[in-house]
């Protein structure tokens, strides 16, 4: 039987940003740090900053099991995230090789959002 989600390369606890995903692993580039199920929901992404965008032109939100959520933001993200929209599933792939304890980070594309309006870049 296939898992559907799997986060256990990763942990989750307090940061300078309130709390933050980490690795619980080292993880070389190009490989696999998470994945997991999308359930697509209706909210007002400007005020509700655990959503993702889930199609190209923004109309359609969605919530992302797993660790997903607790990804922060940089300019210099360590994960990529590769959405598959017909399937409704997520994988995040490392874009360079990541050392166990090192926070994990993505690049929001939402940034426009005013949810956003306070991050750095």
């Amino acid at each position: 039987m296939m898992n559907l989600v799997d986060c256990s390369k990763v942990i989750v606890k307090e940061c300078k940003y309130g709390v933050g995903a980490f690795a619980a692993v080292d993880i070389r580039k190009d490989e696999l740090v998470e994945k997991g199920l999308i359930r697509r929901i209706e909210v007002d992404p400007n005020d509700n900053q655990y959503v993702f965008s889930w199609n190209e032109d923004n109309t359609i939100w969605a919530v992302a099991s797993g660790c997903l959520t607790f990804y922060n933001h940089s300019e210099n993200p360590n994960t990529k995230v590769i959405k598959n929209f017909e399937e409704d599933t997520i994988e995040v792939i490392a874009i360079r090789d990541i050392k166990k304890g090192e926070e994990l980070t993505h690049l929001y594309k939402g940034r426009w959002r005013k949810c956003f309006k306070d991050l750095e870049g």
